[in-house]
C-alpha cells in the first residue's frame, strides 16, 4: 500500500509516503510555522494543501491508498491503532486536556485530511496504545480514586510506538521469539523515556500521566517532588509559568545551557563542569531506572537504546552503561564507536546480557499499523 503518514505538531506538519510493500520512502517533509504569520502557512488545512501541492507528481503515477495519523494520548479507550471516522475523530478531541501540546493538533491533522481527501481511509496509531498492557500496580497513582474516575490521572506511558517497534527488532536480531522476550528500551532524544518489556509486553514505563515524568530530558525536567510545584506557586507563579518552567526551561537545557547532547558532550570534554555535572546527573537517573527495571521484567534479556541521543551518542551509552557495572554490562568499546543504522549489539560476549543499538522507524511502523487496519477493514 501506498501510506502518508502525518505528524502534527501544533505549528507543524512531517510527512512521508511509504509504500508499505517495498518499504521504500517516495516522499517526505516538513512544513513548519504554521499559524505564526510571516510567510507561513495561515493552518493545517493550508499546510496540507501544500503537502498535497508537493506530491502532485509521485500522485499522479499512482493515488494514496492510506493516510496513518501518529496521535501522542489514546487515553484508556484506544489500546491499537484505529480506522478513523467522525466519532474516533471526537473521542481523540476529548483527550485534548490529557496532551493539550499534542492533540489539538493531532486533530487539526485529521480535519486537514478529511476536508482535502474524505474518501481516503485513515487511521489513528497511538502513542500510549503500547503500554495499555501496565498491570493495576505499575498505572496507579497513590491518590484518591476519585481523582482516576474524574480526570483519569494515571500514568498512560508514551513513546509507544517507538518502544513496540524497536522491542520487535531487537527481538528479531537476538533470534529471541517476541511473546519470549524481556527487555529494558531506552528511547532517547529530545524526549526520553524507558520500558520494561516482558513476554514482549510493556508493564511499566517513565512517562506518566503526561510526558513529563521520569528522566531528565532535553528541557523537561523529569521526576521531582511534587512539593515543589505548590511553593512555586506561593511564591507567586501560576500554573502556565510552572507548566513553561518544567517542560520549556528545565532538564539539560537548565543543567547545562543547551539542550544538543553533541555539544554537552563536547564541552564537558573540554572542562566545562556544567556540562559535565549534566551528563553525570543524566546517566545517574537513567541507569537508576534501568536497574529497576531489570527487576520488574524479571531479569533483562537485553538493554536497548535507540532514538537521537541513544542511536548517536556512544560517548553517553558508555557513561550509563558503566554505571550498570553491578548487573554484569560490558561495552565493546569499538563496536560502540561504529555508526551503522542497522540494529547491532555494542557489547562484549562477556557481558551478562547484550546492550544493542537499534535504529527507531516511527514512520515505519504507523505505516504499517495503517495498512495493516486498512487491509484488514477491507478483507472484513
Amino acid at each position: 500500500m501506498r501510506v502518508l503518514v502525518i505528524n502534527s505538531g501544533s505549528s507543524s506538519l512531517k510527512y512521508q509516503v511509504r509504500d508499505t510493500t517495498t518499504d521504500e520512502i517516495q516522499a517526505s517533509g516538513l512544513i513548519e510555522r504554521i499559524g505564526e504569520g510571516g510567510g507561513g502557512p495561515a493552518n493545517h488545512g493550508v499546510a496540507m494543501d501544500q503537502v498535497a501541492a508537493g506530491l502532485e507528481g509521485i500522485l499522479a503515477q499512482k493515488p494514496l491508498d492510506a493516510v496513518g495519523h501518529r496521535v501522542v494520548h489514546g487515553g484508556e479507550r484506544f489500546s491499537e491503532p484505529v480506522l478513523i471516522n467522525n466519532e474516533i475523530t471526537r473521542s481523540i478531541e476529548r483527550l485534548n486536556p490529557l496532551a493539550p501540546l499534542h492533540n489539538p493538533a493531532n486533530v487539526l491533522g485529521i480535519r486537514a485530511i478529511t476536508a482535502k481527501w474524505p474518501a481516503l481511509p485513515q487511521v489513528a496509531v497511538f502513542d500510549t496504545a503500547f503500554h495499555r498492557t501496565l498491570p493495576e500496580y505499575a498505572w496507579r497513582y497513590a491518590v484518591p480514586d476519585s481523582l482516576y474516575r474524574q480526570y483519569g490521572i494515571r500514568r498512560y506511558g508514551f513513546h509507544g510506538t517507538s518502544h513496540e517497534f524497536v522491542m520487535g527488532r531487537a527481538a528479531e536480531l537476538l533470534g529471541i521469539p517476541v511473546p519470549d522476550f524481556n527487555a529494558v528500551v531506552a528511547h532517547l532524544g529530545n524526549g526520553v523515556s524507558l520500558t520494561a518489556v516482558r513476554g514482549g509486553a510493556s508493564v511499566d514505563t517513565s512517562m506518566g500521566f503526561t510526558p513529563l515524568e521520569g528522566l531528565v530530558m532535553g528541557t523537561r525536567s523529569g521526576d521531582l517532588d511534587p512539593s515543589i510545584l505548590i511553593f512555586l506557586q506561593r511564591q507567586g507563579l501560576s500554573a502556565d509559568e510552572i507548566d513553561t518552567l518544567l517542560n520549556r526551561d528545565s532538564g539539560l537545557k537548565a543543567l547545562a545551557g543547551n539542550n544538543d547532547m553533541r555539544a554537552i558532550v563536547e564541552a564537558a570534554e573540554a572542562g566545562d563542569a556544567h556540562a559535565r555535572l549534566a551528563l553525570d546527573i543524566t546517566s545517574y537517573r537513567l541507569a537508576k531506572y534501568i536497574g529497576g527495571y531489570h527487576v520488574a521484567v524479571g531479569g533483562a534479556q537485553a538493554l536497548v537504546f535507540t532514538a537521537g541521543i541513544g542511536e548517536n551518542s556512544a560517548a553517553f551509552r558508555a557513561l550509563v552503561v558503566d554505571r550498570l557495572g553491578a548487573l554484569g554490562l560490558k561495552l565493546d568499546a569499538v563496536a560502540n564507536l561504529e555508526r551503522s543504522g542497522s540494529p547491532r549489539v555494542v557489547s562484549t560476549p562477556e557481558s551478562a546480557f547484550p546492550v544493542l543499538v537499534v535504529p527507531t522507524d516511527e514512520e515505519r511502523a504507523i505505516a504499517e499499523a495503517t495498512a495493516a487496519v486498512v487491509l484488514g477493514t477491507e478483507q472484513r
